[in-house]
Parts: structure tokens; C-alpha cells; sequence
């Protein structure tokens, strides 16, 4: 019994902690120094993606839905100013 209680707390703290990386900020910086759509639609062309949506995330982010270069279904948040990637998620 107690271990499954523990494991119910890592399995809460895992899935805690994946929401709390869904919502962080990919940037502070005003949008006059992002990378501007256009380009960063060509570097995540260059990276083999094809793009189904492209937004703006809450004023912070890239989000781009789509398939990766194997044709699976991915979800990549960008930081706007550097083009890291700062979250994925592939199907």
C-alpha cells in the first residue's frame, strides 16, 4: 500500500513538472528582437520539419505543429529570440 502511494507522488510530481515546463517563458525580450516569422519558418524548414500550424505563444513563444523528418507528428516551442528549442514533444 505504501508503495504505491509513493509511487502515485512521483507519477503527480513527473506530471506536475511536465505542465510546469509546458508554461515556461521562452523569453522576456520585446518582439523588435525576435527572429522574424518568416525566417524562422525557413530554419525550421532547414531542420526538416514541415509546418501545419506556426503561432505566437502567449506573446513569448514560436509553437509550431507538424511532422518531423521521419513523418512523425511533433510539437516544438521555440524561443523567439535565439531559435532554441525549449520544449518538443513527437508522436
Amino acid at each position: 500500500m505504501r508503495a504505491m502511494f509513493i509511487i502515485g507522488l512521483v507519477t503527480g510530481a513527473l506530471t506536475a513538472s511536465s505542465g510546469a515546463l509546458a508554461s515556461a517563458q521562452c523569453t522576456n525580450e520585446p518582439a523588435s528582437k525576435w527572429i522574424p516569422e518568416a525566417e524562422m519558418k525557413n530554419r525550421i524548414a532547414a531542420m526538416g520539419h514541415s509546418i501545419e500550424i506556426f503561432k505566437k505563444v502567449r506573446g513569448n513563444c514560436y509553437e509550431i505543429y507538424g511532422r518531423n523528418k521521419e513523418g512523425r507528428r511533433i510539437e516544438i516551442y521555440f524561443n523567439p529570440v535565439t531559435g532554441d528549442i525549449v520544449k518538443e514533444n513527437v508522436e
